[in-house]
């Protein structure tokens, strides 16, 4: 399992962390012909090869640099403006699938036998931050598209990107008190977000905004939540 662990972990790094917004728009407007689709897909093979940890690993990184170019190229193209979020899902799950296939066929369990129990939760702890900071940021921001430009005449005088790194934060505590077992402390932090949220909310007197935050609170906490008790069972099974 650690070696699946790695190699989500670094297909995770390289599209939500190492992937900056400007890459990501030279790519949509000039697809095949732009150097940074080569670049990022260079930079997903480096990441297996490095997070695996063997010379044997040229392979698979190879293999899995090669598909995830061919699927990016796929999204490129077929992707419009209306499906950009349909595409987004559908690329996420041709990656994860082309992953789950070079594990099965280059690592058999075997593998996994020459490292620890502790080795395998750092790694997949990891896995779990990177998720619910870099990814979960953005598949939420997706998920309230439809609803930002509404609300944006009440956001105006926000610090940049403040909701995003608030939500990155408060994901990461959830995770942290989920796995030493104080979920009193999630409650908490709810309460602490609602009080220090409640002067703009009254301010503003409007319940869309009221709405807006509830919303991506509550899908906040519910993947940091969801997240964290499949690492603490995972973790679990492992006792």
């Amino acid at each position: 399992m650690i070696v699946l662990i790695k190699l989500i972990l670094a297909h995770l790094i390289g599209d939500f962390v190492l992937q900056p917004l400007s890459w990501v728009n030279a790519k949509i407007e000039r697809k095949a012909k732009s150097p940074t689709l080569y670049l990022h897909a260079l930079i997903h093979g480096l990441l297996v090869y490095i997070f695996i940890g063997e010379a044997s690993a040229w392979l698979p990184a190879l293999c899995l640099m090669v598909i995830h170019l061919l699927i990016d190229l796929m999204k490129l193209y077929l992707q419009t403006e209306r499906s950009k979020n349909t595409w987004f899902v559908l690329d996420q799950a041709f990656h994860l699938l082309s992953i789950l296939v070079i594990w099965k066929l280059a690592y058999p369990a075997l593998a996994d036998q020459s490292y620890t129990n502790t080795e395998l939760k750092i790694w997949l702890v990891a896995t779990a931050i990177v998720l619910l900071t870099n990814v979960a940021a953005l598949v939420i921001q997706m998920m309230m598209r439809r609803w930002s430009e509404i609300i944006e005449k009440f956001t105006k005088n926000s610090l940049p990107n403040a909701g995003k790194y608030i939500g990155m934060l408060e994901r990461s505590f959830i995770l942290l008190f989920i796995l030493t077992n104080h979920w009193e402390a999630i409650g908490f932090l709810l309460t602490a977000k609602s009080v220090f949220r409640f002067g703009d909310l009254n301010e503003a007197k409007e319940i869309k905004l009221t709405e807006y935050v509830l919303i991506g609170t509550l899908i906040s906490f519910g993947i940091a939540i969801l997240t964290g008790v499949a690492v603490q069972e995972i973790i679990a099974s492992l006792s």
